[in-house]
């Protein structure tokens, strides 16, 4: 059984209907093949903060995908994502870019995923090949 996590952008995309949705839901489809699909509370957030998304439509889009939420986060998960971030931003520094440009909700999606899920399904590979090498990653 293979525990697929979803990214933000995922769901995102899917719910817009952008033209990369159909594939999406195709990749969401074989990978639930495998074992279920899940997302972090951090992902249940920013489908909420994006309108006009509210609880009940999140929650029966949920129901109805099969796609569960976890909603504890163990202190491992804190721990990871602010050790990746800490990284993130000092590999940021040292190449000239500054202070880091992505927010901490990516790396906390990441160390969720790294943590209770064997791979995320994402449109932002390039991100979490840097931030968490080992984690597995379902991409278009």
């Amino acid at each position: 059984m293979t525990r697929t996590a979803i990214d933000t952008n995922v769901l995102s995309a899917i719910l817009k209907a952008e033209p990369n949705s159909l594939p999406l839901i195709d990749l969401l489809e074989r990978a639930r093949g495998s074992g279920p699909l899940l997302i972090s509370p951090v992902v249940y957030s920013e489908l909420l903060g994006t309108p006009p998304h509210t609880p009940v439509f999140i929650e029966e889009f949920l129901h109805d995908t099969g796609i569960t939420l976890e909603e504890a986060f163990p202190l491992a998960v804190w721990e990871a994502a602010g050790v990746a971030f800490q990284a993130y931003a000092v590999r940021r520094k040292a190449s000239g870019g500054g202070v880091p440009r992505r927010i901490l909700a990516d790396f906390l999606i990441g160390a969720h995923a790294q943590e209770k899920a064997d791979r995320l399904a994402t449109l932002d590979p390039q991100h979490y090949r840097l931030a968490f090498p080992a984690l597995t990653l379902l991409t278009l």
